[in-house]
């Protein structure tokens, strides 16, 4: 690809959208076109279509989409399938409809059904039951999988689908009602070292970067709110973090910035390449670490790495989602990609982000 072309990344403000944008302009591309979600709606048809009619990209990498853990996908059900069934198809048709010949559409591991072989392959998509706690969302992502290969089959355009694992880096969402479960982990493993010490300026600050502490968390932390929306106090000091589930289930986790790469690798592969690994009708590509650990293992990584030395319990009766999802990523190796940030300096740089968001709220 010409780093002279005009590529507009959708999304480039959350985590993988500004990952593709950095790794876009190591590589460097000068023009590089985003817009807020202020800036346009993208579930508006008219304005999504305004933009590529005035702009004329040449490159679509796709990776606006609302997302959310299992709680988040439980309250707003709604909201996951209308939103993203309206983002996708208001660009794909737009990017159509002015000629845009290559864009890349980023998808979800929750695709896959629920009880299904591991390492889930590519081939696995629609052969069995969805994960209740996220079906809308995995239905909005499939939706745009079958628009990509629709649009191909009619139009003869290359429109392709990445697939990634579990992502986790810069940029991550640390909101505790809506946030996965690694930046979860490492905001409530952070809080509880803060409340440990006393550091009330520090939990203070880090609403302020982060969004509220729910009622439940501060009890968790040993922490009162003297009102709605007041101040804090302590009340004690903590003796461990509670986390949802059994800690059994297993969970793949890749670096963004691995991810970003990817993107960016398979927007750009030889066509002929593609095609040898993919057909019209099962046309994506998983994108995964290549390895997993129970969610236990990895709450005992991410302490380690906050500094967090009190107990960790379970809640089991909050839902554990999929038993185990570990993507099967041999197509995309074949296609000469392989990770390259380790799982342990991977949440180390998260961890330094994390903490640099707190410093800069």
């Amino acid at each position: 690809m010409s780093t002279q072309e005009k590529v507009y990344v959708a999304g480039h403000r959350g985590m993988v959208g500004s990952a593709i944008v950095r790794q876009l302009q190591v590589q460097g591309h000068a023009q590089i076109l985003t817009r807020t979600h202020k800036e346009l709606d993208l579930t508006n048809q008219a304005a999504v279509r305004a933009l590529f009619e005035a702009e004329k990209p040449t490159q679509v990498y796709l990776a606006a989409a609302k997302v959310g853990g299992i709680h988040a996908n439980n309250i707003y059900p709604a909201e996951f399938i209308y939103q993203n069934l309206m983002i996708q198809a208001n660009i794909i048709e737009s990017a159509y409809r002015t000629g845009v010949q290559k864009l890349l559409f980023l998808g979800s591991s929750c695709i896959y059904p629920r009880a299904v072989p591991q390492p889930m392959a590519e081939e696995a998509l629609l052969t069995g039951q969805l994960e209740p706690t996220n079906e809308p969302y995995a239905i909005a992502k499939i939706a745009g999988i079958k628009i990509c290969e629709s649009y191909n089959r009619q139009y003869g355009t290359d429109y392709r689908s990445v697939m990634p694992t579990n992502l986790y880096g810069p940029g991550d969402n640390y909101h505790l009602a809506n946030s996965h479960v690694l930046p979860a982990m490492i905001r409530k493993f952070h809080l509880a070292k803060m409340s440990m010490e006393g550091d009330l300026a520090g939990i203070v600050a880090n609403e302020q970067a982060h969004g509220e502490i729910p009622v439940d968390i501060l009890q968790m932390l040993g922490l009162l709110r003297d009102d709605e929306g007041g101040e804090l106090a302590f009340l004690c000091h903590p003796h461990s973090v509670q986390l949802w589930g059994t800690g059994t289930p297993y969970r793949e986790f890749l670096y963004v910035d691995d991810m970003a790469t990817a993107s960016i690798h398979v927007m750009n592969l030889d066509k002929t390449l593609y095609d040898t690994y993919t057909s019209p009708m099962l046309s994506h590509i998983n994108v995964g670490y290549g390895s997993d650990f129970t969610i236990r293992e990895m709450a005992e990584k991410v302490a380690k790495i906050v500094g967090y030395q009190g107990e960790i319990e379970f809640d089991a009766t909050k839902p554990d989602g999929t038993p185990r999802k570990l993507m099967d990523s041999t197509r995309l190796r074949n296609m000469g990609w392989e990770p390259k940030v380790d799982l342990e300096a991977g949440v180390r740089m998260a961890f330094k982000a994390y903490l640099a968001e707190n410093s800069a709220a």
